[in-house]
């Protein structure tokens, strides 16, 4: 057996094994660590090992999927918001930090969609479309002027110590996910189409295919007309190298946004030539001694102007140093997703080295232990980072495994819009 393969099989069994010590009887902790809040039933966090759980065939794993949304879900707020997180053994309950987390509300449609079409479990649906329902009806009102984009508060999303806020385009294409997700929960339950409902996803993906590619041709359907030419020339060395992360009622932000770039392939928002322009540029921004994806890149130096911003953007310390945690660290998770999409894409020789460089990344050592799936790796020294034992760095190697097994991550993706 060759050195790859033996990191391979080394590598999915070290990360089953971490998924099954942090399935409790009320859903996936995010790690087995107690500090930062990790040790605990996170929204963002718990779908997208469950969304790897799905994947393993393993009852038990795809059980504790579920309570994890039955978790949320008993925890919803009076309004409808899905909480970032629960501590059942305290009872305390998290909305956010200084904003709620749009994304959390996102992740968790997405995921009751994904685990009800993976099972068939109607039961489960049947218990969720009352929290279901009061979700949709929140992420209406988040978009504040009803023209189809949610507006996320800055530290409202899973960079929630960078700086991002608007319409940003990782929270649109998960909302486009969760109202695919609706439109097929719909369609199941009462037999017929919504058509509003999918009027309003096939709006939803032109909007963002019309305002967060920059390619010279004028779109038809510009959100802002001024602040879209402004972003143009602002940026005309990034036309059709990559999509824009966010624009705001102050103009574009201009960093490539890797989990974004990913989402745009895999929810079927890019063409082929989108999605190999952005192969391109990711591939000019891999390490070479470790295939994996920076969180966003270029990184903030302390002689740029935002570094300033940057270094008043954190929960309890500041993390986002050059080259660690979303300020160009590399990151498992991200690179999971970009497995997946590779795959299902055709490209399965490229995805075999990103699944390497993930097995590499979780094999690091922390604490004079190795196999630490580290939260980040340093995107220059490629050392451990962040948070060890963390779920979602064991969860993008068991989705990326499977996915070159030829196993969907998302079944409702590209449907309805």
């Amino acid at each position: 057996m060759s050195e790859a393969s033996d990191l391979r099989k080394e590598g999915y069994e070290q990360a089953r094994e971490l998924l099954w010590q942090l399935a409790t009887d009320d859903g996936f902790l995010a790690s087995t660590v107690t500090h930062d809040n990790y040790r605990r039933i996170w929204a963002r966090d718990g779908v997208i090992i469950g969304l790897a759980a799905l994947m393993t065939g393993i009852d038990s794993l795809i059980d504790t999927m579920r309570k994890t949304l039955k978790t949320l879900a008993d925890h919803q707020g009076e309004h409808g918001e899905i909480p970032s997180n629960v501590d059942t053994r305290t009872s305390r309950i998290s909305y956010g930090g200084t904003t709620g987390r749009v994304d959390a509300d996102l992740w968790f449609v997405i995921g009751c969609a994904e685990y009800w079409l993976a099972t068939g479990d109607d039961e489960f649906l049947a218990e969720m479309l009352p929290s279901l329902e009061r979700v949709r009806f929140l992420l209406g009102a988040w978009e504040f002027n009803d023209r189809g984009l949610i507006y996320v508060p800055q530290t409202g999303d899973w960079a929630d110590e960078y700086l991002q806020t608007g319409y940003i385009l990782y929270d649109q294409l998960l909302y486009l996910q969760a109202l695919r997700s609706f439109c097929r929960i719909h369609h199941h339950v009462h037999g017929s189409a919504d058509h509003q409902l999918e009027d309003r996803t096939t709006r939803l993906r032109h909007l963002i295919r019309s305002n967060y590619w920059f390619n010279g041709v004028e779109p038809e359907d510009v959100y802002h007309e001024v602040l879209y030419h402004k972003g143009r020339e602002a940026a005309p060395h990034r036309e059709s190298r990559y999509w824009m992360p966010f624009f705001s009622p102050t103009g574009y932000g201009y960093r490539f946004d890797a989990f974004a770039n990913v989402l745009a392939g895999m929810f079927g928002v890019a063409e082929a030539s989108e999605t190999e322009h952005v192969d391109q540029y990711i591939g000019e921004i891999t390490p070479d001694q470790l295939s994996l994806l920076p969180a966003f890149h270029p990184v903030i130096e302390p002689v740029d102007h935002d570094w300033e911003h940057l270094q008043m953007m954190f929960s309890y310390s500041f993390k986002n140093n050059p080259y660690e945690f979303h300020n160009g660290g590399l990151w498992p998770m991200i690179t999971g997703f970009y497995v997946a999409d590779l795959v299902a894409r055709g490209h399965s020789v490229k995805a075999r080295r990103y699944l390497d460089g993930i097995h590499g990344a979780n094999a690091l050592p922390m604490d004079g232990e190795p196999w630490a799936f580290p939260e980040f790796v340093h995107g220059k020294k490629l050392t451990a980072g962040g948070n060890r034992c963390q779920g979602w760095s064991a969860a993008a190697a068991v989705m990326a495994h499977h996915a070159i097994e030829g196993q969907p991550l998302i079944r409702e993706a590209g449907a309805w819009a």
